[in-house]
């Protein structure tokens, strides 16, 4: 067991994301962003595809995955992309405001997420995380 190994993973995934996010320096913003998006988006996976996702994932990335996670309750269904930012400017409270000062301004956030994301799996996994999202959302996965 190499914890350290697996900091340094996580810490590069942070890195990148802050790199991504236009705030280099800020890695406590894009950990919260981070966080922020990866529960919004594993309320729109099966179970069996977050696994997958998870899979593939840095170990520190999947451990803030599934912080909180509960199997046995149901997402609600998304319409758009508008409920999807809303959701996850409600996992950032108190800090959606800081982090995410306008709806364009998250959704450049969350399309930074998925790209760092995107980097980190398989094509195919990217394929299959994408078949599964709300029409909408795989716009945004898809420009990201």
């Amino acid at each position: 067991m190499n914890f350290e190994k697996y900091a340094e993973k996580g810490n590069l995934f942070i890195k990148e994301l802050a790199k991504e996010l236009g705030c280099p320096e800020d890695r406590k913003k894009a950990g919260r962003v981070l966080r922020a998006v990866l529960k919004a988006l594993r309320n729109r996976l099966s179970h069996e595809e977050s696994m997958h996702l998870l899979a593939q994932l840095p170990m520190c990335i999947k451990a803030i995955y599934v912080d909180g996670w509960k199997l046995s309750q149901t997402p609600e269904k998304i319409k758009n992309v508008s409920e999807f930012i809303e959701e996850v400017m409600k996992y950032d409270v108190p800090r959606a405001q800081q982090d995410f000062a306008s709806r364009d301004e998250a959704v450049k956030a969350v399309k930074a997420v998925f790209r760092v994301i995107k980097n980190h799996i398989s094509d195919g996994e990217s394929q299959d995380v994408e078949a599964e999202l709300p029409k909408k959302l795989k716009e945004l996965w898809e420009d990201a």
